[in-house]
């Protein structure tokens, strides 16, 4: 039983996306014509080539763009429409959480529907009415400079100060909901050492289809389609209530 005083606090990972049709980009779903997503996620190839790594966005983009919040995503939002105080912290750059109606979500990794300037740092949002066709390499409106995806690459730093506002969250969370990520990819992945240390009391519940390193760590592994589980665990919690 969740008293609605308790603040709940979400970890969500590729896991809760790849349920509404957005791909992984990892094992069998990491390759992009010959490149591997890794080849192509990093500062360094943005450099070599924005335009090769523009079109994979440009393809992203379109692909997210078509999509729709899932089962998973709306169980969230019933919680907090429920009265619950929720902050959902998550790994997906995807605005899904947002289109699913929950008012609170920290982006750890940056937001796919950005862009940044990469010489005033300038932060735009790509207009509604982009339909990502012909890719190109769009430049800044305030000082014609290239532009890049507001996400956080590989050999990059989280954004201090999304880090400082989720540690603050878990340091006060009540229940720790973990969904959909596979407990490798850190900082997130140390989020709910950190908050366990806070609360000794902390009940924590993971969501996924197999079990994490995490696994060990929470009171129950809840094994499964996450666009099922979650509906099924967010129902109870409200009946209970």
């Amino acid at each position: 039983m969740i008293s609605r005083e308790s603040k709940i606090t979400v970890i969500s990972g590729s896991g809760i996306s790849k349920a509404s049709g957005i791909p992984t980009f990892r094992g069998k779903d990491g390759l992009w014509k010959q490149y591997d997503f890794m080849e192509l996620a990093t500062p360094q190839a943005f450099q070599r080539d924005p335009h090769l790594v523009w079109e994979w966005y440009y393809w992203r983009l379109g692909l997210i763009s078509q999509t729709k919040p899932n089962k998973a995503h709306l169980a969230l939002k019933t919680l907090e429409q429920a009265g619950w105080d929720i902050v959902i912290l998550t790994q997906n750059v995807d605005n899904l959480h947002e289109r699913a109606g929950s008012s609170k979500v920290l982006h750890l990794h940056g937001e796919i529907f950005k862009r940044r300037c990469t010489q005033c740092l300038d932060i735009s949002f790509w207009p509604s009415s982009e339909e990502f066709g012909i890719p190109n390499i769009p430049t800044c409106s305030k000082c014609n400079s290239n532009l890049r995806p507001a996400v956080v690459w590989f050999n990059e730093t989280l954004d201090p100060k999304i880090v400082n506002e989720s540690y603050s969250r878990l340091k006060e969370t009540d229940f720790l909901l973990i969904v959909g990520t596979s407990g490798l990819v850190y900082p997130a992945a140390n989020f709910p050492y950190i908050a366990k240390q806070e609360n000794r009391y902390l009940e924590i519940y993971e969501f996924n289809l197999e079990s994490t390193p995490l696994s060990s760590l929470v009171n129950r592994t809840i094994l499964g389609p996450v666009e099922n589980t979650l509906p099924e665990f967010v129902s109870k919690v409200i009946k209970e209530s």
